[in-house]
């Protein structure tokens, strides 16, 4: 089993449940941070000491307070870490259930596995924690595995994430360009906005614009 383990986490009464499953699998050393910042600190210091972590842990998300940060989110930590420690095994716990970002978490940022916090979620890290341990990856709960086969999803890339979530916003259709020329999207003509918007409608028969978001929001795309 892991030896040494750096939990991310926030909420108190989520970080003792997650030390006390670490307790139940016998890791001896084991660490808890509130902020990414100090977890990136923590992975600096023990490679320093060649006494590295094999183990991150951690959320997505994180409550702004009065400290400021440089790293606010569980993606920025993930990806601070592997580039000091590509090697280190990832499992995120997180609420997030929109089923876009989950798959990107395996896809780009090739975590290791991924557990839903809710009212099963200690027996599902401890499955995870083992799986990863053993030599697998990619372990998602039963519940959830649809994501990492779903081929419509797999085909639904980050610009037309984009290009729909824009739309949920109220940007029309006719003002897209203008709109990802602000945000340096691209490619941002509106030929190319206008043959993306069809594409997708055709790609969900979707009537309109509107019934493509409802229908993006019913799949946890946006």
């Amino acid at each position: 089993m892991f030896s040494k383990v750096l939990l991310a986490e926030d909420i108190d009464s989520i970080n003792i449940a997650v030390v006390n499953t670490l307790d139940e699998l016998n890791i001896i050393e084991k660490d808890s941070v509130k902020y990414c910042d100090d977890a990136l600190l923590k992975i600096k210091k023990a490679l320093q000491d060649e006494k590295p972590y094999q183990l991150l842990l951690t959320d997505l998300s994180f409550k702004e307070d009065f400290r400021q940060n440089t790293l606010n989110s569980g993606e920025e930590l993930i990806i601070a870490i592997k580039q000091l420690q590509p090697t280190i095994k990832v499992i995120v716990l997180s609420v997030e259930e929109k089923t876009y970002r989950i798959k990107s978490l395996f896809e780009h940022l090739h975590i290791d596995a991924f557990v839903l916090k809710g009212r099963n979620s200690m027996p599902e890290l401890k499955k995870a924690i083992q799986h990863v341990f053993d030599g697998n990856t990619n372990y998602i709960a039963p519940n959830l595995s649809f994501i990492l086969k779903d081929k419509m999803i797999h085909e639904i890339d980050n610009y037309d994430i984009q290009l729909i979530e824009q739309l949920s916003y109220g940007i029309a259709q006719e003002k897209m360009d203008i709109k990802f020329k602000e945000l340096g999207v691209e490619p941002n003509s509106k030929s190319t906005i206008e043959k993306r918007i069809g594409k997708l409608k055709d790609y969900f028969k979707a009537n309109n614009t509107v019934h493509l978001i409802a229908i993006a929001k019913d799949l946890g795309l946006i």
